[in-house]
């Protein structure tokens, strides 16, 4: 009796171990299947990774780029899935997402004037600025931020801006290749009305994956630039360094990060992109004159300390940044950490006071002119 109990558990015990196995390989054959989809790009190949492989800031041991300085992507004592667990079932102290829709305003950006400089954010890291008559379009975020549509959900009232409301394009400019800054059904859509993509290493896979021309791609590794307009040597841009991470599935840091100096005629302006504070700020302020800085500032949390601006640091990039005057992006349109979502706005504030820098804080939607 006892050998035939002992061999029932043994059978249960193999009949339990068969149907978890069966789960687990069911569960795997779901994750490559939506890994598989078009929009999780491709990962560099042929003559790209070849070029990619000579770069100064990629580790070959590691097979990714690295950060100027030594950079732990979780710096808390949570795990990435951790501290996405707390986040989603942890109990919120702040008011991370407003109750009601957000006023944004619809402008008509097809007929805003070519003889002025102006901008035009749309939230989050998300904006348009015509410079000197030639249109850039910056981590347009126009219809999703996220690979699930019930996750990174964009906040009330803010989801104004399509495709087709945008004129022509002359520089489609990805800071990087993160769900929150770049969208592939908006880019998609985009591709017959985009002159060149401004990319850093790499992000140029995903565009030829998504049938993007190679000619229409400028791929940049960090302090390399390129001339934007053949008849004129006064438009140029020069990828600098940030200090984030990539990726667009678990394999990390594949793709280059960058933030941005677009030298025009009238201007020069800094493309920050997302980046955690570090000496690169210092190294881009002293070697260029900006006249406009655009700093991440939003989504930040001690758990990922190194990889974005924690406020803290805020007015000491300003200062070391240099630039004439600051605008702020990141906030406002998505909620990816634990803070108020008002915070971002008055700590931008709060660091223009630290630097004596002058703070442009358009609405989201609004035509700021920067002549």
């Amino acid at each position: 009796m006892a050998k035939l109990k002992d061999l029932m558990t043994k059978k249960k015990k193999i009949m339990l171990t068969a149907i978890i196995l069966s789960i687990l390989f069911a569960l795997g054959d779901i994750g490559v299947l939506f890994l598989s989809q078009e929009s999780f790009g491709r990962l560099p190949q042929g003559e790209r990774l070849e070029r990619i492989k000579k770069s100064p800031n990629y580790d070959l041991s590691k097979k990714q780029f690295v950060n100027l300085e030594p950079t732990e992507t979780m710096t808390g004592d949570k795990s990435a899935a951790g501290s996405l667990l707390s986040q989603i079932f942890g109990k919120d102290t702040v008011q991370k997402i407003p109750d009601t829709a957000l006023t944004v305003i619809k402008t008509n950006l097809r007929e805003l004037p070519q003889d002025k400089d102006w901008l035009v954010w749309f939230g989050h890291s998300s904006y348009l600025i015509n410079l000197s008559g030639k249109k850039f379009l910056i981590d347009p975020i126009l219809y999703s931020g996220s690979p699930v549509s019930f996750a990174n959900k964009m906040f009330k009232g803010t989801d104004v801006y399509k495709p087709k409301d945008f004129p022509d394009i002359d520089f489609l400019v990805i800071s990087h290749d993160h769900w929150d800054h770049l969208d592939y059904k908006a880019v998609k859509e985009l591709e017959p009305r985009v002159g060149k993509v401004i990319l850093g290493l790499g992000v140029g896979e995903h565009f030829e994956y998504w049938g993007y021309p190679k000619e229409k791609l400028i791929e940049l590794d960090w302090w390399e630039n390129a001339s934007l307009v053949a008849e004129s040597a006064d438009y140029k841009v020069t990828a600098t360094p940030a200090r984030h991470f990539s990726g667009r599935d678990p394999r990390m840091n594949r793709t280059l990060w960058a933030s941005y100096i677009v030298e025009t005629p009238k201007r020069t302006i800094w493309i920050g992109g997302d980046t955690g504070y570090g000496k690169h700020f210092k190294q881009i302020g002293e070697k260029f004159k900006i006249d406009l800085g655009i700093l991440e500032n939003g989504q930040y949390n001690e758990q990922w300390a190194l990889i974005h601006t924690l406020p803290k640091y805020l007015g000491t990039a300003m200062t070391e940044l240099n630039a004439a005057r600051y605008m702020t992006v990141h906030n406002s349109r998505f909620c990816l950490s634990n803070h108020s979502y008002l915070e971002p706005l008055k700590n931008a504030k709060k660091a223009a006071e630290e630097s004596g820098k002058p703070l442009l804080t358009p609405r989201m939607g609004e035509v700021l002119y920067l002549e």
